[in-house]
């Protein structure tokens, strides 16, 4: 990931209601939830929504996939995983086994 990704990942999730619609579906994990449901648990307009899924889609946050007539959002793992790599690239002043319990708490087997 380079800066201008990174900065564009860190503004999309710098929005409340789109910083909660990603924990929204880091928790669903691999079962993923349709917009309407997202917007419905999140109490907010689904056009509104909408706009919020596709600026996370656009940061690499969050994916879509057709399920019939649904669409159904994820968290983007790899796009996060890519994030947080690129924050602790450098940690540690070069010494980057300081920082494995940090890099060990945030992997999972998502």
């Amino acid at each position: 990931m380079d800066k201008t990704a990174a900065l564009a990942a860190l503004a999309a999730l710098g929005q409340d209601t789109r910083l909660e619609i990603f924990r929204l579906l880091v928790r669903a994990g691999a079962d993923g939830i349709p917009a309407g449901e997202i917007a419905t648990r999140l109490g907010t307009v689904q056009n509104t929504t909408s706009t919020h899924l596709k600026t996370l889609g656009h940061a690499g946050l969050v994916r879509a996939e057709r399920d019939g007539r649904t669409i159904r959002y994820f968290a983007d793992m790899m796009g996060f995983r890519d994030l947080l790599a690129f924050l602790m690239e450098d940690c540690c002043n070069g010494a980057p086994e300081l920082c494995q319990p940090a890099i060990e708490a945030i992997t999972c087997g998502c």
